[in-house]
């Protein structure tokens, strides 16, 4: 055998030093979280904020995240399982959802921090940036952070950045990863009438119209909650349409008492007495105690 050099030796091993936990596991991009959180010195203590998104199986998460010394802080936070309070019972984590959530999240901070930014007039799909009012406060400003998430077109992380922007926060965006948009070389051709189409829920509506004109059986199977929540193709739109005006009208609604979890709802309400167990003994007095005694002794002695 040839000479075959040693690469881990004691000195290797000596200088060696782990990455961190969360790059170990695989959670957190610190390369861009630097980008992300570092501030200016000369800003001192003001906080930089980052629009959140994080999608799982069944929920769309959007928060607003400022970074501290020893741990990040949570300033505000909206989840796709609270919009059944305004109107969306199914389809909690499609792109019409996504926007819904971060329209929810942006009506939220605006209200908290007394803005006065209602965002765009109307929903077109076409490109929106909050404008500053000169004479008052200005807008909220937030960084998007997706995580590790691949930004693809047509992500649905892009639709919660879209529902943001529209209900009045500053995220510094353009329109190259919205869906429909078409690349031609180092060309973005975006598609507004289709952005449109995502947001109001039209293309699971084209769907579901297919599936039912080709498989039926497919359909009823996929298709169940919508069934089961009489939510037909001509409703979709509908529904959307009504949740942004009651997300705007009230981005605070309280969940009902009665709703326990996901699609499920609590019994009636506990009564306030309940009845007494059969091991819970009343109380009872010295005389009563020196009685039972007395009792007992007089039928050992019979």
């Amino acid at each position: 055998m040839g000479f075959i050099k040693v690469v881990k030796n004691k000195a290797y091993f000596k200088r060696y030093q782990v990455k961190f936990k969360r790059r170990r596991q695989a959670k957190t991009d610190y390369h861009a979280r630097k980008r992300l959180v570092i501030q200016d010195k000369n800003k001192y203590k003001t906080p930089k904020y980052r629009f959140v998104v994080r999608i799982t199986n069944r929920d769309i998460v959007c928060q607003i995240f400022s970074a501290d010394i020893t741990h990040d802080v949570c300033l505000l936070a909206a989840y796709a399982h609270e919009l059944p309070r305004y109107g969306v019972k199914v389809g909690l984590t499609n792109y019409s959802a996504a926007y819904c959530t971060g329209l929810l999240l942006a009506r939220r901070v605006n209200s908290k921090l007394g803005l006065e930014y209602e965002g765009a007039e109307e929903i077109d799909g076409e490109e929106y940036h909050v404008e500053a009012d000169p004479e008052g406060k200005a807008p909220f400003r937030a960084l998007l952070d997706v995580g590790l998430r691949r930004t693809t077109t047509g992500a649905r992380i892009f639709g919660a950045l879209k529902g943001a922007c529209d209900g009045g926060l500053d995220i510094p965006h353009n329109d190259r990863r919205f869906p429909g948009t078409e690349q031609i070389g180092h060309d973005f051709t975006p598609n507004a009438e289709m952005h449109k189409d995502y947001i109001f829920g039209n293309h699971v509506k084209e769907y579901m119209e297919a599936l039912m004109d080709d498989d039926e059986e497919a359909y009823n199977k996929q298709f169940s909650r919508y069934i089961s929540n009489g939510v037909g193709p001509d409703d979709i739109e509908g529904m959307y349409e009504s949740a942004h005006k009651a997300i705007r009208a009230d981005p605070f609604t309280k969940r009902d008492p009665l709703m326990k979890g996901r699609f499920l709802l609590r019994g009636e309400p506990k009564a306030t007495e309940f009845p007494k167990k059969q091991w819970q003994q009343q109380k009872i007095s010295k005389k009563q105690r020196a009685g039972r005694v007395r009792q007992k002794l007089a039928n050992l002695l019979k």
